[in-house]
């Protein structure tokens, strides 16, 4: 068995890539470059290709497919970058990966925090020795009410740990876990936007949850509330968004991810002039935060991404259930 891993990041997957070839026995090439048709061939005589989220088009996954791949393990949670209907036509086999919740949950609050104490403000200002205490009063998060929009593991980690703030916390989900019960209470969709000082999201990509929050529904929320978005960024109509800052409908957002972000994070655009309006309005505002979808970025959840790709493979070259594999 081999795996081509299109992407790999030689500071930090490839030594992971290299101790888990070994401990699993599944050999591995790879390319520090996304899938593009001049490096399609560099899969040949691979089983499997692992991605992070980039273009895997049906164009990519067809001509995969020819090469006699019949795995498609992404480095990711999210799949959405891929086009399942094909992948499902051609029988190409795609798994995602899993790691502990705690780094995405704690950098939300990380937002959160400094939202609640405009810290943005505050270290800009300091840069250029403004030490005036004029504009940077901030909020106490153990006087809010917090919604939570989505309570699997993520979710559930980010609440279990914001009861220790004493804050009030809501959770939005259609299907309620027990667990949550201990620490929040389970609410209608527009019961949480009404009520909550601050949102944060943490649903998957999905045709159900595209735009989650819009127009109508910030509409809904308490004037000057706060989103956090360290999930998916199609889960928020980003024209919508900028509108309730302008107006002041929304007091500021947190956004590890974002709409039409393909192409930019992950990257190294330096000097490039970058065609994003929305990204560049939401840049110039002082109370959002713009982080290139970094939530994820822990020693111990790179290793199990990695590692994940390697269980996938062995899971299907021995005929035994893949834990990770979506249908």
């Amino acid at each position: 068995m081999k795996i081509m891993f299109y992407s790999l990041r030689p500071f930090d997957e490839l030594s992971y890539a290299e101790k888990f070839s070994k401990q699993y026995g599944i050999d591995f090439a790879w390319t520090a470059d996304y899938p593009n048709p001049d490096n399609i061939k560099l899969a040949q005589g691979c089983d499997a290709v692992s991605s992070t989220p980039c273009d895997m088009s049906a164009k990519y996954i067809d001509a995969f497919h020819d090469l006699g791949v019949k795995y498609l393990p992404c480095r990711s949670i999210g799949y959405d970058h891929i086009d399942m209907n094909e992948a499902r036509k051609l029988g190409m086999k795609v798994s995602n990966v899993s790691y502990a919740p705690g780094g995405v949950a704690n950098y939300a609050i990380m937002m959160m925090l400094m939202l609640l104490r405009k810290m943005m403000p505050i270290m800009k200002r300091a840069e250029i020795q403004d030490y005036h205490l004029k504009g940077k009063m901030g909020r106490d998060i153990s006087n809010c009410t917090v919604g939570v929009i989505g309570t699997g593991r993520i979710g559930r980690t980010v609440i279990r740990s914001l009861s220790g703030f004493g804050c009030r916390i809501l959770a939005y989900d259609p299907y309620e876990n027990e667990e949550v019960k201990k620490y929040a209470a389970y609410v209608s969709a527009d019961e949480l936007l009404a009520q909550s000082d601050i949102i944060t999201l943490h649903a998957p990509a999905s045709e159900a949850n595209y735009h989650i929050l819009n127009r109508e529904a910030f509409g809904k929320c308490k004037d000057g509330v706060l989103i956090v978005n360290a999930a998916r960024g199609t889960l928020i109509d980003t024209a919508a968004l900028i509108d309730a800052l302008e107006s002041g409908k929304v007091g500021g957002a947190g956004l590890d991810v974002l709409e039409h972000e393909a192409g930019l994070y992950y990257y190294n655009r330096e000097g490039d002039i970058i065609r994003n309006d929305e990204m560049s309005i939401l840049r110039s505002f002082p109370n959002v935060i713009l982080s290139p979808h970094t939530a994820f970025y822990t020693d111990d959840a790179v290793e199990s991404m990695v590692n994940g790709i390697f269980e996938s493979v062995s899971c299907w070259a021995r005929g035994i259930e893949n834990p990770h594999e979506v249908h």
